[in-house]
């Protein structure tokens, strides 16, 4: 890694180079500028972790003049003031400029040393978030949304026509059809993109809790509440919540929130104080709310605040031409992230999953081709590594063949089955990849050896099971088959 470049901005001769000498021997690279004129030209053209400058330049560019002409031309530099006595308000003002941080003269030299290692260390997490910003965009982003058929595009038109709107939009689609990532499409491509987005489950949050942590609490406000919370939308201030699950919201607390889309205000829990908050609303259901509002089990007033725009995601067996797709980017991914060769679809795998009725949706998809990935031990997937609960015309296969259960079993009974099938093709492929060899299949797995010659007699695995003779190499059992 190169070391950091530091610009220091100062018409004092004798500071000037005691700067560059102190930061020298903590290893920055030390450029020096002795009027603001030199330092304009210099942040115009070059980039520097850190500009460290002199608020009282003498003549010419001030040393604020710097600090903005740095933040326009790299906002991601950290700039740190040195002041004179007596100019406080200017340094004030400074900070409110974008100044990292600013230091009086005459300054000590372990200050000043911790101080910019201080900024500095702060510069580099801000850089390493926006390269993470960058690249969840690009796993999670719009556009990342695979698909090409008519729903999906209906869908696209609609994310790209509200994303530059504040208006409230309401996702509906069945469990895993990928509401949470619509939301953050629209997020992502909204003026509010870096401002936080938080996505809040509904369903996952206990009763007496929701109203704390969609709202926050104060200290004292109910046993246990040893300090001040902040919640949810609080945290989403100039931002995106995203209330997944929504149906599933108690009534009270769904007065609270109307309350929230209406004044753009809350309280805290224990607290009589109004605070006021600004945040877009995307809230996401597979339930039909319009039946709960006849039933009275959701309030019609906070429906119809939450559906100005309504968004329906399609299932995926209703738009299997994005199967294809789907599975690559997936397969893709997974490589990525395990660092190993992508493992492509043999022709019959795909056709298979093209024909699946996916009940699970697309993140059933990602699961059977994740599971698939690791399983197999030929050069492509086959359709036999596809662990799928369903046929394609809705009936069951056997278990330790594709993963399910036989209909009419006692959960006890289907349990021991589903282990006993993930067991069997787990230790296959551990074999096969060992050529058969116990004590180094043992030691892949984090298996002693004793063990797994146990489970190989319990599953009643047999050599002809991976095309190879069971043998081991230790020196008391070498040559022996098993």
């Amino acid at each position: 890694m190169s070391a950091p470049r530091v610009l220091v901005v100062e018409d004092e001769n004798a500071i000037r180079l005691a700067l560059k000498g102190l930061l020298g021997r903590e290893g920055y690279e030390v450029e020096l500028a002795e009027t603001g004129e030199q330092a304009l030209q210099r942040v115009g053209s070059e980039t520097y972790d850190l500009v460290l400058t002199d608020l009282a330049l003498g003549g010419g560019a001030s040393g604020l003049e710097v600090l903005k002409a740095t933040k326009e031309a790299r906002p991601e530099t950290a700039v740190v003031m040195i002041t004179a006595h007596g100019s406080e308000k200017v340094a004030v003002e400074a900070m409110k400029a974008g100044a990292e941080d600013y230091v009086p003269k005459p300054f000590d030299n372990d200050e000043l040393r911790v101080l910019i290692r201080r900024a500095l260390d702060r510069q580099r997490l801000e850089r390493e978030n926006l390269l993470l910003r960058e690249r969840l965009q690009r796993e999670y982003g719009f556009a990342n949304l695979v698909g090409s058929g008519p729903a999906m595009k209906k869908v696209f038109e609609t994310i790209q026509k509200v994303a530059a709107t504040d208006l409230s939009v309401m996702i509906r689609g069945e469990s895993g059809t990928g509401k949470e990532l619509v939301a953050q499409a629209i997020h992502d491509t909204s003026t509010r993109k870096n401002q936080p987005f938080v996505a809040v489950n509904c369903a996952a949050i206990h009763r007496e809790l929701v109203e704390s942590e969609l709202f926050g609490h104060e200290k004292g406000a109910f046993t246990g509440a040893d300090s001040r919370r902040l919640g949810r939308f609080e945290a989403a201030d100039a931002g995106t919540i995203f209330l997944d699950e929504i149906g599933d919201m108690a009534p009270e607390t769904q007065a609270k929130v109307l309350r929230v889309l209406e004044e753009k205000k809350l309280e805290r829990v224990g607290s009589t104080r109004s605070l006021d908050v600004d945040v877009r609303v995307i809230s996401a259901t597979h339930r039909d709310l319009e039946a709960q509002v006849a039933q009275g089990g959701f309030r019609e007033d906070l429906f119809y605040r939450l559906k100005v725009v309504a968004l329906e995601l399609p299932p995926l067996r209703e738009r299997s031409e994005d199967v294809p797709a789907l599975a690559t980017r997936f397969l893709t991914q997974l490589a990525e992230r395990l660092g190993r060769p992508e493992k492509p679809l043999a022709p019959a795998a795909l056709t298979r999953l093209v024909q699946h009725n996916w009940p699970g949706n697309v993140r059933e998809l990602r699961n059977v081709l994740e599971q698939a990935s690791v399983l197999s031990s030929g050069p492509e997937i086959e359709e036999s590594d596809l662990l799928l609960g369903e046929s394609p015309k809705g009936g069951h296969v056997k278990a330790g063949s594709h993963g399910s259960v036989e209909p009419g079993l006692s959960f006890a009974e289907a349990k021991r089955q589903t282990i006993e099938g993930f067991e069997r093709a787990f230790l296959l492929n551990a074999l096969r990849d060992q050529d058969g060899n116990i004590s180094r299949t043992a030691q892949s797995i984090g298996m002693v050896r004793q063990s797994l010659q146990q489970k190989i007699r319990e599953l009643d695995l047999r050599s002809e099971d991976w095309s190879h003779e069971l043998r081991d190499v230790t020196d008391s059992e070498k040559g022996e088959k098993r």
